[in-house]
């Protein structure tokens, strides 16, 4: 018997007016849900322009608390109920004085915020100074029991670790959403090489496969100059959704803000599993102590 659910991924280009994309945000997420879209996942730091192309402590000002008696969640909370659909919202969570972290929360259909999850992976690449603004997550891998599905949420950078949505499926996750900031650097866009966005996408299929499960990416869009004037990222665009066998079921276009719809059946996660029983049926637990190291190669 089918399951089908109806995924809507916002891919959206920001401004430096936070007020102003937050409602642009809202706007799309509105139209999602009136396409017939029941969990809506944003971008990564859908609020602001990606504020880590350079160290200035000045853009800490951006942060807020994430809780649920915060004022953003609390608006998505009341959007959430209003439409029925389930909200994943990537924010930048002001922990304590001088402790920050990237931060998504999920908010069930009926309003009811259950929980969020801190970014694990931190990078620290030119235009990429995540390292300065963010203290890697705390809280572990989650699944969180929607009315529509067991949702797994990972971060962007946290994307390229398999261990992460190991450890996320294991958690009884069916869907692995994973809002998104990358693109093209200038000296990426002058060489016109494609490499790194075809593997960002490849290795997402793979952990689709490889856990038997759906995977949704949601990237922004559009090109942002850094905070001092100088260079900037090119982001990509292509959210895309794979399924349990790695098949793109939609994509979005590369040059353009869009809604995209995606419904996918639940119960072929099952037929999945149950015809190849790779996902955790064969894991040989007893032989993967060395994943504790950081490298065994000494």
């Amino acid at each position: 018997m089918s399951r089908i659910v109806n995924l809507g991924l916002v891919q959206m280009s920001c401004s430096e007016d936070v007020e102003s994309n937050f409602d642009k945000a809202v706007g799309y997420i509105r139209e999602a849900s009136e396409k017939g879209a029941q969990i809506v996942c944003l971008q990564e730091l859908f609020k602001s322009r990606y504020f880590c192309q350079v160290v200035d402590k000045r853009l800490l000002v951006l942060s807020e608390p994430v809780n649920e008696d915060s004022p953003t969640v609390q608006l998505l909370a009341e959007l959430a109920a209003e439409l029925e659909i389930v909200i994943v919202a990537s924010l930048f969570e002001k922990r304590a004085k001088s402790l920050f972290h990237n931060t998504a929360v999920v908010i069930d259909a009926d309003g009811y915020y259950l929980g969020k999850y801190r970014k694990m992976h931190i990078p620290d690449d030119p235009l990429y100074y995540e390292k300065f603004y963010f203290a890697p997550g705390d809280l572990g891998y989650k699944t969180f029991h929607t009315r529509y599905a067991d949702i797994g949420v990972l971060i962007c950078w946290d994307q390229w670790f398999p261990e992460a949505t190991r450890l996320t499926a294991m958690l009884g996750a069916e869907i692995i959403l994973i809002p998104t900031a990358i693109g093209f650097t200038p000296e990426d866009i002058s060489t016109g090489g494609t490499e790194y966005q075809h593997a960002w996408q490849t290795v997402q299929q793979g952990h689709a496969v490889a856990n038997a499960c759906y995977l949704a990416a949601v990237n922004r869009v559009g090109f942002e100059e850094n905070a001092e004037g100088k260079d900037g990222i090119n982001f990509w665009g292509h959210s895309f959704v794979s399924d349990p066998y790695g098949s793109v079921l939609a994509q979005a276009a590369d040059d353009r803000e869009e809604v995209l719809l995606c419904p996918i059946d639940l119960a072929f996660i099952d037929q999945v599993r149950d015809g190849y029983c790779f996902p955790f049926r064969d894991r040989r637990t007893d032989s993967y102590g060395d994943l504790t190291e950081l490298y065994s190669g000494d």
